[in-house]
């Protein structure tokens, strides 16, 4: 009975402190917090690169966060343009919002405006490798703003659909803005 006992307990605790390490030790980056997640107001993203050159793990973090960045901006906006559709009626409708979905495309492969830079950390490993954290935050009232420039800028757009654009910028800038 006692040899039984002692092949249980040992069962049990081998199976505790097995299940205990499956998953690891918990480790807090860099940006993590609730300060570095994108709220109500504004578009944020933390990249996180490595390499043995710091130059490249700095790129790779940087790239990274704007590609986590445009993805946000680029469901953003689909949501506004979807919104729009049910508030507005007419032919010309469908022709202005895969416009501006084109054009938030076109932004977001190129220049992301009013972009800044809100931390970055370096950190050099016993390995020799360089791990790289950065964060980055848009203004979203900011970008359908630099939307808004490009639409007014840009001619391949006819003038209803422009006009529409410009609507829909403007109805999200209020209500971001109603929110500060």
């Amino acid at each position: 009975m006692k040899l039984l006992s002692t092949t249980i307990l040992s069962f049990i605790l081998l199976l505790a402190t097995g299940c205990s390490s499956l998953n690891g030790t918990k480790v807090k980056e860099p940006f993590s917090g609730k300060k570095f997640t994108s709220n109500a107001r504004y578009f944020r993203a933390v990249g996180k690169g490595m390499s043995t050159n710091d130059n490249i793990a700095s790129s790779k973090a940087e790239v990274e966060a704007h590609k986590d960045l445009a993805q946000q901006v680029t469901t953003n906006i689909k949501v506004v343009s979807d919104a729009y559709v049910q508030d507005v009626q007419g032919e010309h409708v469908n022709q202005a919002i895969e416009r501006f979905e084109s054009l938030a495309r076109e932004i977001t492969n190129t220049t992301i405006g009013d972009l800044r830079k809100i931390g970055e950390k370096k950190y050099l490993k016993d390995n020799g490798d360089y791990s790289v954290f950065v964060a980055y935050e848009i203004k979203k009232a900011a970008m359908f703003r630099f939307l808004k420039k490009k639409a007014k800028a840009d001619s391949k757009i006819d003038n209803l659909a422009r006009t529409q654009i410009i609507n829909m910028c403007d109805s999200e800038i209020d209500r971001l803005e109603s929110l500060e």
